[in-house]
């Protein structure tokens, strides 16, 4: 019943977490449109109340998931501890141990989702201000100098910067991530052989010859581009 309460509260979030990171992508797209078409003080650079209080809805379903998910969790480490289920205990501490990380992966994602949303937002805010003094500057002053134009440029220059070195950040921490989780399953797959290769030493030969051939193949294919390379440069000094 607690794997059943765990896995329908885990879906719920996954649903609700992509939602969230949608909701945050659109509102910075959405700010993005909107400063692009910002022509004067009469048309609100900010203009996401309807989308702030979406993400402060949102925000505070998904905090009381998570409170609901490490609430199951922690009833099945009470279970788990409780006499009279010693033969289950290693299969259950296994089922444990993967909802805690389903658990903490989902906060991780929530947490930085958040994190990023709120620094869109402080950062938008910020901009929004500074141009709305510079055009407010322009207003008052009637005239549309060179100077002026050029620091308007040249801070869009700056915008564009700052937009693709958060799209590169990002890129790279999804790099980082998926090749984390891939880090985590060749870990997994180790300890598995490993565990088969106590088990049976037939299995254990097997694996070691394995070993002694991809060493013994990756000599000869070093060996094979070795001299491949040097007759390449043979050829190319000839």
């Amino acid at each position: 019943d607690l794997r059943k309460q765990a896995r329908q509260l885990e879906n719920e979030l996954d649903l609700k977490l992509v939602s969230f990171s949608k909701l945050c992508t659109s509102y910075s797209s959405s700010r993005d449109g909107r400063r692009d078409r910002y022509s004067s003080d009469t048309t609100p650079l900010l203009n996401g109340s309807s989308q702030d209080r979406m993400f402060e809805t949102m925000a505070v379903e998904i905090e009381q998931l998570l409170g609901k998910l490490t609430g199951i969790n922690d009833k099945m480490a009470e279970y788990t501890n409780s006499a009279g289920v010693p033969s289950l205990n290693a299969a259950l501490m296994h089922t444990l141990q993967r909802h805690r990380d389903i658990l903490q992966d989902y906060t991780h994602e929530f947490h930085k989702t958040k994190a990023n949303f709120l620094a869109i937002r402080e950062r938008e805010n910020l901009l929004g201000s500074v141009r709305k003094d510079i055009e407010s500057y322009k207003s008052g002053s009637g005239v549309n100098n060179r100077r002026t134009e050029l620091f308007l440029k040249e801070h869009e220059h700056l915008r564009n910067s700052d937009r693709l070195i958060e799209e590169t950040i990002s890129i790279a921490m999804a790099t980082k991530e998926n090749m984390t989780s891939q880090r985590g399953m060749l870990k997994s797959i180790q300890s598995k052989m490993n565990t088969l290769a106590n088990r049976f030493p037939a299995v254990n030969s097997l694996i070691q010859r394995i070993n002694l051939r991809k060493r013994r193949d990756s000599f000869i294919l070093g060996g094979v581009i070795g001299i491949c390379t040097i007759l390449l440069l043979l050829y190319a000094f000839h």
